[in-house]
């Protein structure tokens, strides 16, 4: 099992930046690939951006060059940095992670952005 445990949302007007972070726990050697996925309200839960092992990062287009995640892996912790940001960004922001057997997913974490 892994626990994954979210920080850092909360309100910020269009234009300003929020750090979020998540601290995984448990069998974390296992885990291929973490991510950030968004779910706003009345809209299917997307994909923010995911790191693979090596490194490589996936990120959505509407994130693009204003949203960055990062990992520290001495602290078993990722982070998203967000830029920019607009108030189509508002949404539950959930943390998660794969291993070969299943997804886990955090309790998510509020993002609102005020126009």
């Amino acid at each position: 099992q892994v626990q994954l445990v979210e920080s850092g949302g909360g309100l910020v007007q269009a234009g300003g930046s929020l750090r979020l972070s998540c601290a995984a726990s448990g069998r974390i050697l296992g885990i291929n690939a973490m991510g950030w996925y968004r779910q706003a309200p009345g809209k299917q839960r997307e994909l923010v951006v995911a790191i693979t092992s090596d490194g490589s990062t996936n990120y959505a287009d509407s994130v693009k060059g204003r949203f960055t995640m990062s990992r520290d892996n001495a602290e078993s912790t990722v982070y998203l940095q967000m830029n920019s940001l607009k108030p189509e960004d508002t949404a539950v922001y959930y943390c998660n992670a794969e291993d070969v057997d299943f997804d886990y997913w955090g309790q998510g974490t509020q993002v609102t952005v005020s126009s």
